[in-house]
């Protein structure tokens, strides 16, 4: 692509794959990861991703929070990403109850901050930013009752903070869209983690909802093609009739 492409979360589990098969394949790309290393699951894990791609050239980690505006406006100035794919934000419903801080900081406080960089992108003179990706979560459904859920339900019925916050984040950038002409894509997201960690340390899993639920599960560099095919593809800039953009944004279904 011979571009810069900005992910955040990037010593996550699919944030990291992602930046190592662009690393991978498209050697003339550069990519700048930022992640702050929290301890929402063992650091190990993440310090050993993140060496991984400390190997490449062309890869650029910096260690901070989304939270911190000055910081990602320092980042947008400096590396002018034609790409952003945010995948940094804190996860997990039941977290959410016990640390809504760390939601409203990450999730409602970072994307923020994401959108004010993307948008002022465009501003004269700039590098614009040509397509925004970011991770919903699955967790927008709420109490839906239709199953299998589909990218055209209103999803009014959140029963968690976490789902809340990633709802608020669909409805922040179809503002922004609509607003600037910025093309962003949505990708609902899925966690894995703990199942495995339990089953590595001969635990028991902890099922929900008196074990009456079903999910199936995407093996992650299906996960990372899908990802990489939406990021080639911006949503088509185009005017409706009264003469207005109609908002460049899509939600789209990967998991």
């Amino acid at each position: 692509m011979s571009k810069t492409v900005f992910i955040t979360g990037s010593s996550g589990f699919i944030g990291s794959n992602l930046a190592k098969r662009i690393l991978t394949t498209e050697p003339d790309t550069k990519v700048i990861g930022l992640d702050n290393m929290n301890d929402y699951y063992d650091v190990r894990i993440k310090e050993a991703r993140l060496a991984e791609l400390q190997k490449f050239e062309n890869y650029t980690f910096i260690k901070g929070n989304l939270a911190d505006k000055a910081l990602i406006n320092s980042i947008f100035e400096q590396y002018h990403p034609d790409i952003v794919v945010n995948l940094g934000a804190q996860a997990g419903v039941r977290y959410s109850i016990t640390n809504p801080d760390a939601y409203i900081e990450s999730n409602m406080i970072g994307f923020y901050n994401i959108l004010e960089a993307c948008r002022h992108s465009y501003d004269e003179g700039r590098t614009p930013v040509e397509h925004l990706v970011y991770a919903s979560s699955s967790s927008v459904y709420g109490s839906n009752k239709k199953v299998p859920y589909s990218t055209d339900d209103k999803v009014d019925n959140p029963v968690s903070l976490y789902a809340a916050t990633k709802k608020s984040n669909e409805l922040m950038s179809h503002a922004y869209s609509k607003l600037y002409n910025i093309p962003s894509t949505v990708l609902p997201d899925m966690a894995y983690f703990g199942f495995m960690n339990k089953l590595m340390r001969g635990e028991t899993i902890q099922i929900f909802n008196y074990g009456n639920c079903k999910c199936d599960f995407t093996y992650v560099d299906d996960i990372v093609e899908g990802v990489v095919r939406v990021m080639q593809g911006a949503p088509e800039r185009k005017n409706g009739e009264d003469g207005l953009p109609v908002p460049p944004c899509e939600i789209v279904k990967c998991y």
